[in-house]
């Protein structure tokens, strides 16, 4: 020990480059890190969810044709399974409080908010095509905007962290030798 209650040298998978915290503290931090992201998704994703509800219950659902109904359909589940992925982390909290569990939940909850992302972006995908075909009623445009919205989303979210992560090794890497 070095003065203190923490070990000298903290185990490779506690803290990160210039931290100083034991493995639960890191657990700890990290979770409160999760929540933070599961509130600013659950958010958006519970409140387009409910506006797709509502949808049906319009008079002009009645009259679109059965592509898009069917495309509805699909946009609503797949809004139901983002929502319950990104809830998930919470109720898994919930059930496993207190059984010395958080690393492990971490890392569930990360798998989680990850699906629920990319059903997210999918829910959102196919809701922009839904409204653009009928807003425009020209399906080919339709297509192509929302497989250009789909295609920022994975640039965003998926592309650019993979490229500041290589980066990051790459200097690493350099700055080791």
């Amino acid at each position: 020990m070095n003065g203190s209650s923490r070990p000298a040298d903290p185990p490779d998978n506690a803290g990160g480059p210039g931290r100083d915290e034991t493995v639960q503290e890191r657990a700890d931090r990290l979770w409160n890190e999760t929540l933070q992201e599961v509130r600013v998704t659950q958010t958006g994703a519970q409140i387009l969810f409910g506006f797709l509800l509502s949808v049906a219950f319009t008079p002009r659902f009645a009259t679109l044709q059965s592509f898009d109904k069917t495309l509805y359909t699909v946009t609503v589940v797949l809004g139901a399974c983002a929502t319950g992925a990104l809830i998930a982390p919470v109720a898994f909290r919930r059930y496993l409080a207190g059984h010395n569990l958080k690393p492990q939940l971490n890392r569930t909850a990360a798998t989680l908010i990850s699906t629920g992302l990319a059903l997210l972006a999918l829910t959102i995908g196919a809701a922009l095509l839904l409204l653009l075909r009928t807003a425009t009623g020209n399906p080919t445009l339709a297509w192509i905007l929302s497989g250009s919205v789909l295609a920022w989303f994975a640039t965003t979210w998926v592309l650019l962290p993979q490229l500041l992560l290589h980066r990051a090794e790459h200097k690493h890497v350099d700055s080791d030798r």
